[in-house]
């Protein structure tokens, strides 16, 4: 699974393939697609350690964001049982991303928790990219309007959105923001695999994501 680059403010020299934050190497096709890896008030939840059925055996692992992250995931919850605990593990491999991410680190052990086969190994090598230009995300992010196909008991997808309008990368070590203007290639559309493991987890294995799809911007 590869991440997309945005437009990284113009003070920055050097660009990283950043999902969340606005960052670009100046190729700016909105259309394109690419393989990828893989929080509400009233409706809407904020990041947290996604809530698990009794008959599930995983502990999930708790993952706290700093307090300049903010990210929300609007209604994402459907009333099935089976797709509502899906949309809480792919909710919890998005948020051990972004803590990765904060954290500066590849062995974030949620990662390995939410994450399985090509999603692991791409997953890893993004956060790797950040760590490898002292860069880290900030600011809010808004993931809307999940829609689940499942499969089999065992299989499905998930469509949705983000807005990453309210986010932008920082330099780590300075805490410089870089920030840039709203554009089309603000919003994401993705698409991710999942499969259930035999701990009823549902893991990401794989997915593909299009910045500026008309499905997602205003």
């Amino acid at each position: 699974m590869k991440r997309r680059p945005l437009p990284l403010a113009a003070a920055m020299t050097a660009c990283v393939a950043l999902l969340l934050t606005a960052c670009s190497d100046g190729s700016n096709d909105s259309n394109a697609k690419d393989t990828i890896a893989g929080a509400d008030t009233g409706d809407a939840e904020t990041s947290a350690s996604p809530s698990t059925s009794p008959a599930e055996t995983a502990q999930r692992p708790e993952v706290s964001l700093p307090s300049d992250l903010r990210t929300v995931f609007d209604d994402w919850k459907t009333g099935d049982a089976t797709k509502d605990a899906l949309l809480a593990d792919v909710q919890g491999a998005q948020t051990a991303t972004d803590y990765a991410v904060t954290q500066g680190s590849t062995k974030e052990p949620a990662i390995s928790f939410y994450y399985r086969d090509d999603a692991l190994i791409t997953t890893t090598q993004w956060v790797q990219s950040f760590i490898d230009k002292g860069l880290t995300i900030t600011g809010e992010i808004r993931y809307y309007d999940p829609q689940v196909t499942l499969s089999s008991d065992t299989a499905g997808s998930v469509r949705y959105c983000s807005d990453e309008s309210k986010a932008f990368s920082k330099v780590r070590k300075t805490s410089e923001i870089n920030r840039t203007a709203v554009t089309d290639d603000s919003f994401v559309l993705y698409n991710v695999k999942v499969e259930k493991n035999k701990q009823g987890v549902w893991q990401t294995t794989n997915g593909i994501s299009a910045r500026g799809n008309k499905a997602c911007t205003p």
